[in-house]
């Protein structure tokens, strides 16, 4: 059985602080104001325990910023390489391999803000399971999220 990994297990290809562009630091505040719970693009199933989602990125597109709360673990369904900015200003870039995966847990109150996007030449693909029964209360997601789960 492989061992649970976690983002600290990973090694960025690349990490800076460089300032973010305006465009990025404004919409990093407008997530600060109305946490986004929405951890993909679509929503593929809910149900008490757990909602799953995907993400799927072209190349040079970005998923914006969201919050994860609860435990989660993603599995990189494609493999690629992407660009993150992180909550402390950091800008990280990584690459991925199909079927890795990683797990993270969150006690109460903690929290990780980031944003995603696809710097590879082809599509990206992660699965995310979040589980409802977390040291945090689920955050809200729109309605039209859900609409896309059922």
């Amino acid at each position: 059985m492989a061992t649970a990994m976690s983002m600290t297990d990973k090694t960025a290809a690349r990490a800076d602080k460089a300032a973010w562009p305006k465009s990025l630091s404004e919409e990093f505040a407008r997530e600060a104001e109305r946490p986004n719970g929405c951890v993909g693009n679509q929503l593929v199933s809910e149900n008490e325990r757990v909602r799953v989602w995907t993400i799927r990125l072209q190349p040079g597109e970005r998923f914006g910023f969201h919050r994860h709360v609860l435990d989660y673990f993603w599995t990189s369904v494609s493999g690629g390489r992407g660009r993150q900015h992180l909550m402390d200003g950091t800008t990280v870039e990584y690459s991925y391999v199909p079927g890795e995966t990683r797990h993270e847990t969150y006690g109460t109150s903690q929290f990780k803000v980031h944003d995603l996007e696809n710097i590879g030449d082809a599509e990206l693909v992660f699965m995310t399971v979040e589980f409802l029964n977390s040291a945090n209360k689920p955050l809200p997601i729109p309605q039209a999220a859900r609409l896309a789960a059922a």
